[in-house]
């Protein structure tokens, strides 16, 4: 098979404080690494940049584990509404589905906006989009989330956000996570592209609307593609994904990129994290929260990012 550069892969599933234990730590760690291979396996044969990136969130959306599509966190009102966008490094071309409900997977709306004039939908038309495209109705609540919903009510909305990850945890952790799922993707033929989908942060005010379905917290260009993850609001101060990705255009290297924007975003006291690919294949990511939720390939082996626990890091492959 004629592959012009080697593809390379990394996925997340959120940021935040440490897992409950390290049960938790392999429960994620088989999740990301079971989504890492099969899409990576997509990528061997001669899968695009796109394909695998849909590919890939669907997986981590389909995993009641992570807080994207199905397990995704309820809001104040006890309603799931969800959000994703996808960006095509080749064309620099955004689409995303802001707030949308009952479906199982919100990439897919993303990803049909790729081809549409109209290419950020939220809420009421993200509702007819789904109509005319006939899409079944989905329920994407677990057990888990519910509770959790339930338990916040009894505390009078107490908790600003969500659990990264649907599972239970200590106490002095509870408030400390933040969810969304992303991948990001360079294929065979040096294309890149990235994607980004979240149910939120839980609890939140009706209408509100995550980094996840904006350009700050997903973009790509043919140099470099970026997904973030962490608390929405300080990935849209910082407009982390688009300033990571015009400092390599302008001639840094994604490390350095990367070193200096998650510098500027600890001087600033943001909480986030972020995954990136160049085109050259260098594999980055960073946080300045105590884990990032994180796995990749490099093109001959599987690496995940749970146990490197510094506050602030910046690791590259």
């Amino acid at each position: 098979m004629n592959f012009k550069v080697q593809p390379k892969l990394i996925i997340h599933g959120g940021a935040g404080s440490s897992l409950k234990d390290k049960g938790g730590v392999e429960t994620v760690r088989r999740s990301l690494h079971k989504v890492v291979e099969e899409v990576y396996s997509l990528l061997m044969s001669a899968g695009s940049a796109t394909e695998a990136v849909v590919k890939g969130c669907q997986m981590l959306e389909d995993n009641p584990c992570f807080n994207a599509g199905t397990g995704s966190v309820l809001q104040s009102d006890g309603q799931i509404r969800m959000s994703a966008a996808l960006m095509d490094g080749t064309t620099q071309s955004f689409s995303g589905v802001i707030n949308i409900t009952r479906v199982q997977h919100p990439i897919d709306f993303a990803q049909v906006l790729q081809g549409s004039t109209d290419r950020v939908v939220s809420d009421y038309g993200a509702a007819e989009l789904a109509r005319e495209l006939q899409v079944p109705s989905y329920n994407p609540l677990t057990d888990m989330r519910l509770q959790e919903w339930l338990q916040e009510r009894q505390d009078n909305f107490n908790k600003t956000m969500a659990g990264v990850v649907a599972q239970k945890e200590p106490e002095s952790n509870s408030s400390a996570r933040r969810g969304t799922i992303g991948v990001v993707a360079l294929d065979s033929q040096g294309n890149l592209c990235a994607g980004t989908s979240t149910g939120g942060k839980g609890f939140e005010r009706i209408g509100r609307v995550s980094d996840s379905a904006m350009p700050a917290g997903n973009y790509a260009t043919k140099d470099a593609a970026v997904s973030c993850t962490g608390i929405g609001e300080d990935i849209i101060d910082e407009c982390l994904a688009p300033r990571i990705i015009v400092r390599v255009g302008d001639g840094m290297t994604l490390l350095d990129a990367m070193q200096r924007s998650f510098v500027e975003s600890q001087e600033n006291k943001r909480d986030l994290g972020a995954i990136a690919l160049d085109a050259k294949g260098t594999i980055a990511w960073g946080k300045t929260s105590q884990i990032l939720l994180a796995a990749y390939h490099d093109g001959e082996n599987i690496g995940d990012t749970l146990e490197v626990s510094e506050q602030m890091q910046i690791g590259c492959v």
